[in-house]
């Protein structure tokens, strides 16, 4: 793997902004780095597919997803002061949103700068210092005066899309990446480093790998498809939440620098057991480092994808993120590369035989 090439790819996806419906300038990086690797179509919804160079048409196909969108908010209503209201696109905390730099995307697709605003603590009362801040309370703040020069002069409408303003950084001295939407821009950079490994190679099986929309409001990218990809068997790789800054040592699943983790459950799927059993076997097999977990809650892509079809074999590859569907999060490239690692050599190794076992 060429790591700077590598790194500036997932700088690229990190930066670019695309909350969930508005995943456009995620799908230019994935074209600019998918044009010498596969053949690209894209769907009405933007799903955007890579189908690998090397494939025949005549054998089994192998699904890899990562979805495109991020996590972020859309203008509701422009209020009299110029000041706008706002709803969450995607799963957040509200105490995690104030206080934070945003962009919000024009009518004319300019970003403007703009921050989650609140009632100053001087104008409070008692009560409300004691309460926390519901996002009705909050406020995106653009600099304006008035509804008049919000869409005279910024050009801003309602449903204007907004995303986290976070620029990725690269600490070399521990390998270590802190910027906005690893989930799951950390996936789409898997889904394209996969298909460069394996440009040129002779497989058993036919891949294709897809930018899947809107995940983070309903899995809805990956449900159409799945419709159009029909595939045999996947792996849907994911910007998983990592829980080793909360959680008793004996319950860390999710570690950073430990491996991707692959999941046994979480709330929408059961994960193929044989599939899952068979990854984690070539991992220790291998040395490459994986971790496994028992998820109570969240759920992937695998979940419309493993219920296509008539039933498909999912194993979700996750890579540790710690504070997800927060502005800023951190993740290691050595997870990065060894579930790329893991990836590559489970597609050097399926065909229909292996398949058709689990």
């Amino acid at each position: 793997m060429e790591k700077q090439t590598a790194l500036s790819m997932i700088e690229e996806l990190s930066n670019a902004y695309g909350v969930s419906g508005f995943e456009d300038d995620v799908l230019l990086v994935g074209r600019k780095y998918g044009k010498d690797l596969a053949r690209i179509e894209e769907n009405c919804i933007r799903d955007l597919f890579f189908y690998r160079n090397e494939n025949t048409g005549d054998k089994p196909v192998v699904l890899l997803d990562g979805h495109s969108d991020e996590v972020g908010f859309m203008v509701q209503a422009i209020k009299p002061n110029g000041t706008l209201q706002f709803i969450p696109l995607g799963g957040w905390v509200e105490n995690n949103i104030p206080a934070h730099k945003v962009k919000v995307r024009n009518a004319k697709g300019e970003y403007i700068s703009g921050v989650v605003a609140s009632k100053p603590p001087h104008f409070m009362t008692a009560e409300e210092k004691g309460k926390p801040l519901p996002i009705s309370a909050m406020v995106i703040d653009v600099g304006a005066v008035s509804a008049q020069e919000v869409t005279e002069k910024f050009g801003i409408r309602v449903g204007a899309p907004v995303v986290p303003d976070v620029t990725m950084e690269y600490n070399p001295q521990n390998g270590v990446m802190l910027g906005k939407a690893f989930d799951c821009r950390l996936g789409c950079a898997c889904v394209l480093e996969t298909l460069k490994q394996l440009k040129g190679q002779n497989l058993a099986v036919d891949v294709v790998g897809q930018f899947s929309t809107q995940e983070e409001v309903g899995t809805r990218g990956a449900q159409v498809a799945a419709q159009t990809v029909k595939p045999d068997i996947a792996i849907v790789f994911e910007g998983s939440p990592a829980d080793d800054t909360f959680t008793p040592d004996y319950l860390i699943q999710t570690a950073l620098g430990r491996g991707p983790m692959l999941r046994h459950i979480d709330a929408r799927m059961i994960t193929n057991p044989r599939f899952i059993r068979y990854a984690l076997d070539l991992g220790e097999k291998l040395g490459i480092p994986v971790q496994e977990a028992v998820r109570t809650g969240g759920s992937t892509n695998g979940a419309p994808i493993h219920l296509s079809n008539l039933g498909v074999p999912v194993i979700v590859i996750g890579l540790p993120v710690r504070y997800i569907h927060t502005h800023h999060c951190y993740a290691s490239f050595c997870d990065f590369e060894n579930s790329v690692k893991l990836a590559v050599e489970i597609l050097n190794r399926l065909n229909q035989e292996i398949i058709q076992s689990f």
